[in-house]
């Protein structure tokens, strides 16, 4: 198995073993035993949907602390472009790169000026026509995570260019070592991430060799130090850092980057529900008039990750106002460039925490016990068992961390066979009432409650 960094932890004092979290994880990678959760490390993606449901706030998500700063001697912040949809009435970017260089950054880079590179290197590779139809966005990293975990056979199609937010902290770095002198270890590049799959990207590259980034900051965390900054500055005061236009804040949500390849045949998907659908259907050779397909692991794209501060609805319309007031686009790139300067330095991979054995003959023989015992469990997926379906239940039996007594309808049974005791959805009952409590006739009350009819007695 592999050893991958998670941002996503799970706290165990605060777990109460509810199974929220099972039933929404998109890989399936959340078992409860002993009422608690427990995250199988190798098919996390770190997309947050945990954090997302977990009504007791037993999933959270790691960032680095502020001190990594003090280890540098020349320190760069990366703005997200949804860094900017978190504040009311922000009609200029400057106040918020203003603001970050009075936090203590000694220069400030937009990860949207990244953006709109990228964006021209999308068109220019679309044009070339060499790039297996539909092209998939690479810019989620918990995307790239759930396509090699779930839908290996769509690796072909991902774009294989770096994300906005790592060729910005390319640019970042060699812009700093030309004016400053000082070599790379002397040069700390900090992202302020509006999420964890960004956060373990960072940490644990997946197509490329070495990590561009040192270190990443929670927008949550950001936020309260940076708008104190703000309130402070003077007019006077503000630098004119900012270095992006339209298409470059348009990656803030769902759609922008699609839009910016200034191309119609395109499909927008957010929310990791609706991007397992695409990709189901992309799988199946549904899709193959698109030419760009945008997915966003989080509802409303980067807008809604779960270390922002604000509503994503409320922030994607803050971004939209802010948009009006900048020019198309301020960055393409040189004709001379070559492409190769932004493309992936590793392949990608396909993740083998789906496969159950490494030899191919002893993998059918589980594949067809799963099947067995799948078809003789109850498939009502209720969850009970610990796991977030009988389908994964019956894996686990057979990978060996599991038992069928682990199913209730399997695991309290009398001697003819009959389960001593049924969960209540599960269970055989009388007919619907055909009516509710507070009316006349009251089928509820008798049928489900066992009350008695109020007599004229009684009423009296």
């Amino acid at each position: 198995m592999e050893n991958i960094y998670h941002s996503v932890r799970l706290d165990d004092e605060k777990c109460m073993g509810c199974t929220n979290c099972i039933k929404r994880c998109p890989t399936q990678a959340i078992r409860v035993r002993g009422k608690k959760a427990y995250i199988i490390s190798d098919r996390c993606i770190d997309c947050g949907e945990c954090i997302r449901v977990c009504p007791h706030h037993a999933k959270y998500a790691v960032s680095d602390h502020f001190n990594e700063l003090v280890k540098f001697k020349y320190r760069i912040a990366l703005p997200a472009p949804s860094l900017y949809g978190q504040f009311n009435n922000l009609d200029n970017v400057d106040y918020v790169l203003t603001g970050l260089k009075k936090m203590g950054f000694d220069a400030v880079v937009e990860v949207s000026k990244g953006a709109e590179f990228v964006s021209d290197a999308t068109r220019k590779m679309l044009e070339t026509g060499e790039l297996k139809r539909p092209v998939i966005s690479s810019a989620c990293p918990a995307i790239l995570r759930l396509i090699r975990t779930r839908f290996p056979n769509l690796i072909g199609n991902i774009l294989p260019l770096y994300t906005p937010m790592d060729f910005t902290a390319h640019l970042a770095r060699l812009q700093a070592k030309e004016e400053t002198g000082l070599p790379d270890e002397d040069i700390g590049v900090f992202f302020i991430t509006p999420c964890p799959a960004k956060q373990t990207m960072i940490k644990n590259p997946l197509c490329y060799d070495r990590p561009l980034i040192n270190g990443a900051f929670a927008i949550k965390d950001v936020y309260p130090v940076l708008l104190q900054a703000m309130d402070k500055l003077q007019p006077d005061e503000l630098e004119p850092l900012g270095d992006s236009g339209i298409i470059g804040v348009g990656w803030a949500s769902s759609g922008g980057e699609a839009a910016g390849l200034l191309k119609e045949r395109y499909l927008a998907a957010d929310g990791i529900e609706n991007v397992i659908n695409v990709l189901e259907e992309l799988e199946d050779e549904k899709l193959n008039d698109l030419e760009f397909i945008e997915l966003n692991c989080c509802t409303g794209g980067c807008v809604g990750g779960v270390l922002t501060v604000e509503n994503p609805y409320v922030a994607k319309a803050r971004i939209q106002r802010l948009r009006k007031f900048m020019p198309v686009s301020c960055n393409s790139l040189p004709e001379d460039f070559g492409l190769d300067a932004m493309s992936w330095t590793k392949e990608l991979t396909p993740s083998p925490a789906m496969k159950l054995a490494d030899n191919v003959i002893k993998a059918m023989h589980m594949m067809a016990r799963l099947k067995e015992i799948e078809t003789a469990l109850p498939g009502m997926d209720c969850g009970i068992c610990g796991a977030p379906s009988c389908h994964a239940l019956a894996e686990d039996i057979v990978r060996g961390y599991a038992e069928k007594s682990d199913c209730v309808f399997f695991g309290l049974r009398d001697e003819h066979g009959k389960a001593d005791w049924i969960p209540a959805p599960f269970r055989d009952r009388p007919t619907l009432p055909r009516t509710m409590p507070g009316s006349e006739t009251n089928d509820f009350e008798r049928t489900f409650l066992k009350k008695k009819p109020p007599t004229k007695e009684a009423d009296t």
